[in-house]
């Protein structure tokens, strides 16, 4: 059953989003029908991103495109690092990071569920990602530096495709996450789990992440990260997190829709300007429709000061 007004089918044909156009994680493993939903879903989110950029001032990209000559993924990581002046430190939450340098944030409804992500160039020229919000914390962090991977480093399509592509992406999320120095330098020599767990915390990924990123490095052996493995295993920290962290959302979506509310723009005035019902709306925006943006502190929200359209979003 359709769950689409009337109106949707009697508007203006939605902008298409080409499948080579995207990166999709696990593409052989994915449906082609959920592949196609997520496709969908971003044709939505298009539409709801104009209406927003028509009466906001939003951060202009900063997305490094890297290539197409071919770039080693820990360089890419660093080049990004340098450039967004992140230097060796635990990165910041990952969508504020990504909206802050121009990338549009956008959540898959639970029907794609089988998508872990996926990333495009709209135009070549806006960068914009999807994430699966059925996910641990860490692991749809993990997903937004894998897809800005793909973003810095196979925006031209005409590089490594398929399970290499993927491999560099993972690759480029680890070294962009955790910096290779900076964490070899927190754990002891043949470290047990609970000694991961601690020292993983600060950079807020998993335990399996961190474990395969020593390893990587070279500061486990393979008989240590395999016995290692298998206990995250026993314990079932593969599906979940020992003090797991809250999962990430949008800033700039909490923010405008918090300045809409003030304006006693509804959702449901969203939703019929777009010509979709409240639910999809919702889908797209991690939930956080006309929800208020706390501060850090647990304090008042934190609603930009009403200015002339277009008004100007910053993000601290």
């Amino acid at each position: 059953m359709l769950r689409f007004p009337v109106a949707f089918f009697e508007g203006d044909d939605l902008e298409p989003v080409a499948d080579e156009a995207a990166s999709f994680r696990s593409l052989s493993k994915t449906a082609v029908g959920r592949r196609y939903a997520a496709l969908a879903a971003g044709e939505l989110a298009f539409e709801l991103q104009d209406w927003i950029s028509a009466r906001f001032s939003l951060p202009a990209s900063d997305v490094p495109q890297l290539g197409p000559g071919g770039v080693d993924p820990e360089t890419a990581a660093q080049v990004v690092r340098a450039e967004w002046r992140l230097g060796e430190k635990p990165a910041p939450n990952l969508v504020h990071l990504l909206e802050a340098h121009g990338v549009r944030v956008f959540s898959l409804a639970e029907e794609c569920y089988d998508v872990d992500a996926f990333s495009l160039w709209r135009g070549g020229e806006q960068p914009y990602v999807f994430l699966n919000t059925q996910k641990s914390g860490e692991r749809s962090r993990f997903d937004a530096a894998h897809e800005l991977g793909h973003l810095v480093m196979h925006w031209h399509h005409d590089g490594p495709q398929g399970r290499e592509a993927e491999q560099q992406a993972n690759r480029f999320a680890a070294a962009f996450l955790m910096p290779g120095a900076s964490i070899t330098s927190t754990v002891p020599r043949s470290p047990s789990l609970d000694q991961i767990i601690r020292a993983k915390q600060p950079w807020r990924v998993s335990a399996a992440a961190f474990t395969h990123r020593l390893h990587q490095l070279g500061a486990l052996t393979d008989w240590h990260y395999r016995m290692l493995y298998m206990e995250i295993g026993r314990r079932g920290y593969r599906t979940g997190e020992p003090n797991g962290i809250q999962r990430e959302t949008s800033q700039i979506l909490n923010k405008v829709f918090a300045a809409l509310r003030k304006e006693s723009i509804t959702k449901a005035d969203i939703a019929r300007r777009l010509r979709l019902n409240s639910a999809d709306l919702d889908a797209l925006v991690f939930g956080l429709v006309m929800l208020s943006a706390r501060s850090p502190a647990g304090g008042e929200p934190s609603v930009p000061t009403p200015l002339p359209r277009p008004r100007e979003l910053r993000l601290v």
